[in-house]
């Protein structure tokens, strides 16, 4: 019962900071899963995967009420070349996930959360550029966004995020897409790349038990829900560039915390 509690607690202000920008939230469910629910890092990408999926769903949904004028009509190839690539990789990289050690695992999470907390800094300071590096041309766009998508998928599959940490800065930066208007689209790339993570992890047999469904991923599924419709419903209140750096500087805090926690577990 303490750990379903927990687990639904810390799942609401989870979602809602990543509704607000266009995550998944797994980014932060990491540390808490390893470190506070005391989970090994095998462990907590299929759980991770499990809830961002329920995080991705309800946020969309919500952002597409709430920003209903964003102009994702002109991203299709965009879209449709970067969830080609991450669907592809995601595939594959849970396969390596499979033969990955528990401490080398755990390495390469670390080493992904505090790059991707400096990436969120860098981008709030940042001055966006309208323009992008990517031109107008529809073969540069749709090359791009598979490569872009190809090491997103490797990302979500292996670490058990949805991949929106990386897929909004590559269509602000790369692209030139407006940062709420990245928000929506990084949900929507997301969502498959994160169901085909799932089924891999499934067929594979790595996959979380029954009772850690019903202790962890269902109270943190519930919490999910209502943090992403508050998230979602804030999406166009919080200033974006600012909300970036806190996360950022959250998400360093987490990984650099997260095997002390982990080491203090076993040590208890």
């Amino acid at each position: 019962m303490a750990e379903s509690l927990s687990a639904f607690l810390i799942a609401v202000p989870i979602a809602v900071l990543g509704g607000l920008i266009g995550l998944g939230g797994a980014e932060f469910r990491l540390p808490v899963l390893v470190g506070l629910l005391r989970r090994s890092a095998h462990q907590a990408v299929p759980i991770n995967l499990a809830v961002s999926l329920v995080t991705l769903l309800v946020s969309l949904m919500v952002r597409l009420r709430t920003l209903p004028a964003l102009p994702l009509e002109s991203l299709v190839l965009i879209l449709i070349a970067m969830i080609g690539g991450a669907m592809l990789t995601a595939f594959l990289g849970a396969g390596l996930t499979a033969r990955l050690t528990p401490h080398a695992l755990e390495s390469w999470m670390r080493l992904l959360l505090t790059a991707i907390g400096l990436l969120l800094i860098v981008e709030g300071f940042f001055p966006l550029s309208e323009a992008g590096l990517v031109g107008n041309a529809a073969w540069a766009q749709a090359l791009t966004g598979f490569a872009a998508g190809c090491l997103i998928g490797v990302v979500s599959s292996t670490l058990g995020v949805a991949g929106g940490e990386l897929i909004i800065p590559t269509l602000i930066f790369i692209f030139g897409v407006g940062v709420k208007t990245a928000g929506s689209a990084s949900l929507i790339i997301s969502l498959p790349t994160v169901m085909v993570g799932l089924a891999r992890y499934a067929r594979k047999g790595l996959w979380f038990s029954r009772s850690e469904g019903v202790s962890i991923v269902l109270p943190m599924g519930l919490g999910s829900v209502i943090g992403s419709i508050l998230g979602g419903v804030l999406a166009g209140v919080v200033p974006a560039n600012t909300l970036k750096v806190i996360l950022g500087l959250v998400l360093i805090v987490s990984a650099l915390r997260m095997f002390h926690w982990k080491n203090s577990a076993r040590g208890g």
